[in-house]
């Protein structure tokens, strides 16, 4: 595993990162989530990626009892509030949801800090000084580490890094967006405002939720137990704004697995560098099923693209991927 400090901040991250959404959350068995966890860290991930809202808050409570088989001082934990957590109404991201989300998912993680706490989204009924200010006295109080924020536009991250300047606040650290070379959103703005802040990026789904993995065929129906066969899965590509099982999207991602196969690398392996070879990415989160799939993940770290090849799978998938 190699390692690259996450943005101006105090943490250094492993190039790669294990995420709990769908998986820890319930999508498969406890007993086999933590096994999944366990080989991660036994890997060298060092990062681990949950939310208070993932499963109602069970993928918190496993990932914590997970992680206690290992020192404190190997793992950094990261999590996220904004969303209702099951079936209560309260959401957002204003000072008193701070104080009593933080300490719920204190409590399930069974630690005594975060080391990324991370708003799930933006909060446009909060003043956003009213959030940075409760985020800094976590910060201040020694339960966070480090803070960070997912899918924030470039602008309301300029406005952020405006605030946490003149008022002395705790600057954030990291950025979580969706990226991969089927979704490069990111580069349309949001990578060079972190740029300009110091401010490092967590890419998730890299693996575009599975289908760069090449196990989705066109005209065929996902296989029995992937993430595509996930009504919640699939609930989440309608509101991205994309169907990643269309044919002519399964079609053109066909095309990288030559690419894929010369260079020596999975279509995983090869989908993940990519998300990698950018400066302003400090990880790519994954997920995992099976313990087998976090080995072959990590096999990724130290591969190399020759420009060429990046060149080919521009001219693959670059005319389907979502650029803004």
């Amino acid at each position: 595993m190699q390692y690259r400090q996450l943005g101006n901040g105090p943490l250094e991250v492993s190039e790669l990162s294990f995420g709990t959404w769908l998986t820890v959350a319930g999508g498969i068995g406890r007993e086999q989530a933590i096994r999944c966890i366990h080989v991660a860290v036994e890997h060298g991930i060092r990062l681990f990626d949950t939310a208070n809202q993932y499963g109602a808050g069970e993928a918190e409570r496993v990932l914590g009892e997970a992680l206690r088989a290992f020192p404190r001082d190997r793992y950094l934990i990261a999590t996220k509030l904004y969303f209702p957590v099951g079936d209560e109404p309260d959401r957002g991201l204003s000072a008193g949801q701070i104080e009593k989300q933080l300490d719920r998912s204190l409590e399930r993680l069974g630690v005594e800090w975060i080391d990324l706490y991370q708003c799930h989204r933006f909060d446009r009924e909060t003043p956003l000084e009213e959030t940075l200010g409760a985020l800094g006295k976590a910060v201040k109080a020694g339960k966070v580490r480090a803070i960070g924020f997912s899918e924030w536009t470039a602008e309301q991250i300029e406005t952020a890094a405006a605030i946490t300047d003149a008022g002395g606040l705790t600057a954030f650290s990291s950025s979580q967006p969706q990226y991969s070379m089927l979704w490069r959103k990111p580069e349309g703005g949001v990578f060079a405002a972190c740029a300009r802040h110091g401010i490092g990026n967590l890419a998730f789904s890299p693996l575009a939720h599975g289908v760069l993995t090449g196990k989705y065929a066109p005209g065929q129906p996902p296989p029995p137990g992937s993430r595509a066969a996930s009504e919640e899965m699939n609930a989440f590509m309608e509101t991205a704004g994309r169907h990643y099982r269309s044919d002519y999207l399964l079609q053109a991602v066909a095309g990288l697995k030559p690419i894929a196969a010369e260079l020596g690398l999975t279509m995983a392996q090869m989908a993940l560098k990519w998300v990698l070879r950018r400066p302003e990415v400090a990880s790519a989160i994954i997920g995992a099923s099976r313990p087998e799939q976090v080995a072959d993940n990590v096999r990724a770290v130290g591969a190399q693209l020759p420009a060429e090849a990046l060149e080919r799978i521009d001219r693959a998938v670059g005319g389907v991927a979502v650029w803004a």
